[in-house]
């Protein structure tokens, strides 16, 4: 397992003009403390959360592969944060390349309290934040920032209105439910809802089969290790890419359940017979928003009552009662998703040159662009 780079020297400060300072630390843990009531206040996708970066950045962060690189964006004057930027700086076919760290279905900044949103604000820093960049030791070529939503916790993204964004060719999906689950049921297609009633009939005819979140960590990650071998059956029966056995990956999900499973911020929930785990969800949730992270079920043999979709439907109704009311099913998309009543959420890419070993990737994707519109 790959281990967190830790830098010896100081963070690196600048002036960017008279109204903002730009500080890059290389290492996550310093950064976290340092910033821990920003983070705490901030606003920002689930994913740009402690737990889930401080996993991510301790089982893939290495000097080799992926240098960290924690961008702080603050008021000159009151030193107030503007903005968190969690990246991590890869080399790619000779290129040094800054994105968001995280591996997230979603990416953002953190917004500290000094964030007003204006377009003159995010250009302002974004312009010498680009110019830190390229003057980095060993320097940086390309900023790539995919899959981030254009708003996020009722503000709108400030990197959203800057020059080189374009569309994402993926998305988000989203089901906003209001206080009456009831009414959220009976919204369905009725063959969906039928069936998922059914599914929970057929289910717990079987002696000892019942539903329960897993609270305790052992239990969650003997559960969560049922998942992960439910899961890559799954996807190579089908046939598709599948990464998420790799070593750092499972290192990675494991961290997680350990940082965050006790505070409620990671969820696990499970469909169990006895001592067998017929199907189990893995999540996150970040105050009224689940975000649904794995899922993985028994198969063929319990294939008469939909063990997925009825893992789904089941966790959704114990955390609505709980107080969450928009259950999100991430990106990718898949036929189980539109059965729930998702919502499409358009998602959107930022590439810019920093240097000008950049450029020709600009121009590349420039004209990419223009041939599919001709």
């Amino acid at each position: 397992m790959a281990a967190l780079a830790v830098e010896g020297s100081m963070p690196q400060v600048r002036t960017a003009g008279p109204d903002f300072r730009i500080e890059l630390i290389h290492d996550w843990e310093e950064a976290a403390a340092k910033l821990e009531g920003a983070m705490a206040q901030g606003r920002a996708t689930p994913f740009q959360n402690p737990h889930w970066l401080g996993a991510w950045y301790h089982c893939f962060a290495s000097n080799e592969a992926a240098r960290p690189l924690i961008v702080v964006i603050s008021d000159a004057r009151s030193r107030d944060v503007v903005a968190i930027l969690p990246l991590v700086v890869r080399m790619q076919r000779g290129l040094r390349i800054a994105e968001f760290a995280g591996s997230a279905d979603y990416n953002a900044p953190i917004l500290g309290p000094a964030a007003n949103g204006s377009p003159a604000e995010t250009a302002a820093w974004w312009r010498h934040l680009c110019r830190e960049l390229a003057r980095l030791p060993g320097g940086c070529d390309l900023v790539r920032f995919r899959k981030m939503p254009a708003a996020m916790d009722g503000q709108a993204n400030p990197l959203a209105g800057l020059p080189g964004v374009q569309p994402s060719a993926l998305t988000g999906h989203l089901v906003r439910v209001g206080d009456d689950y009831d009414a959220y049921r009976y919204s369905l297609e009725k063959t969906v809802r039928k069936e998922l009633e059914r599914s929970w009939r057929v289910f717990t005819k079987h002696d000892g089969a019942g539903f329960r979140q897993v609270r305790e960590i052992d239990e969650a990650l003997r559960t969560f290790a049922a998942l992960e071998v439910q899961q890559s059956a799954r996807m190579h029966d089908l046939g598709r890419s599948y990464s998420l056995d790799e070593e750092n990956s499972t290192a990675f999900h494991r961290e997680l359940i350990v940082r965050g499973l006790v505070n409620g911020y990671v969820i696990l929930t499970a469909l169990t017979c006895g001592e067998e785990t017929v199907a189990s969800l893995l999540g996150i949730r970040t105050g009224l928003h689940y975000v649904m992270v794995r899922i993985g079920n028994a198969g063929k043999a319990w294939s008469n009552c939909s063990p997925g979709r009825l893992v789904i439907e089941r966790t959704m109704a114990m955390l609505h009662a709980d107080g969450v009311r928009t259950f999100d099913f991430s990106v990718g998309s898949y036929d189980y998703k539109r059965r729930f009543g998702v919502s499409d959420v358009a998602l959107i890419d930022l590439t810019a040159a920093v240097s000008w070993r950049g450029w020709p990737v600009i121009i590349r994707d420039r004209l990419r662009r223009s041939i599919r519109r001709a």
